[in-house]
């Protein structure tokens, strides 16, 4: 029997996700999963402590900050609690959209020597992420522990949220990646956007700052769902906010059919640009 042959054809119509193809690559998307996970923490002397220090301390200065020094209001819960509830999906969301972003043009040479279905590589980065969110998830039970705090029972919608954050990672992700390809002014533009979306989230400040007349078109920012979502299933800050997921919700749904079509608009050029 001779070698197999694979025959690439053209699509005859545009298709933003090819899910019988996708699944045909499930190995290749498992083994990127696994390779980005060994990649990051190989050679480090911490290893995957690093998925804790990094929020644990940036809750710490922001209670330091904002809490102590600011005094602004967490909703009657401890500082400490309030924002790391904010930090987990925000952690996991500025993760992935770093790295997401950049996944074309760090593996430009696996672009131009074979075919796969490129948007693999962005997903492997969403998924791979999941490790350091389970993490932190983690943390955030010890915390619950040491300050005596019992969860609300809205927990139970804490899956409905995960792939909500799964959805707003995934959209802006692609859109980055797609574009990096062309324009790698984006790899160097990634610090200020990271910066500029996590003040413009309720990360360190409660929804309820923002006048009540504002707060739906506030939440045209999905993240603030995500976030204020989060925080109501853990903290019971408040009632679970479903007028606010539910356009946060809607606003990452068309970000995310934009990022898809984007990215299979231009995917047919990486190859040739990478």
């Amino acid at each position: 029997m001779g070698p197999s042959t694979t025959i690439i054809e053209k699509k005859s119509r545009l298709k933003l996700v090819d899910w019988k193809e996708l699944a045909d690559y499930r190995d290749l998307l498992y083994f990127l999963i696994v390779r980005g996970i060994r990649a990051k923490y190989a050679q480090s002397v911490l290893g995957v402590s690093w998925a804790v220090i990094q929020p644990l301390f940036t809750m710490l200065v922001f209670t330091i900050v904002f809490g102590n020094l600011a005094k602004i209001s967490s909703d009657g819960v401890p500082y400490a609690l309030f924002s790391f509830s904010a930090l987990m999906p925000w952690t996991y969301f500025s993760g992935v959209l770093n790295e997401a972003s950049n996944s074309l043009t760090t593996n430009a040479n696996m672009l131009s020597k074979v075919y796969f279905p490129r948007i693999v590589l962005p997903l492997a980065a969403m998924l791979g992420k999941l490790l350091d969110f389970s993490i932190t998830l983690l943390v955030m039970g010890v915390l619950l522990v040491m300050f005596n705090y019992m969860p609300s029972y809205q927990l139970v919608f804490l899956p409905l949220l995960l792939l909500y954050l799964l959805m707003t990672a995934l959209g802006p992700s692609l859109i980055l990646a797609a574009w990096s390809v062309q324009y790698r002014d984006i790899k160097y533009a990634m610090t200020f956007i990271v910066q500029l979306l996590m003040y413009a989230a309720p990360v360190v400040y409660p929804l309820s700052l923002i006048p009540q007349k504002y707060q739906l078109w506030y939440a045209l920012n999905p993240l603030v769902g995500v976030i204020e979502g989060f925080r109501a299933a853990i903290l019971g800050t408040s009632a679970m906010p479903w007028p606010i997921i539910g356009i946060g919700f809607s606003m990452s749904w068309v970000i995310l059919m934009v990022g898809l079509y984007t990215f299979s608009r231009l995917e047919r050029t990486f190859a040739d640009v990478a």
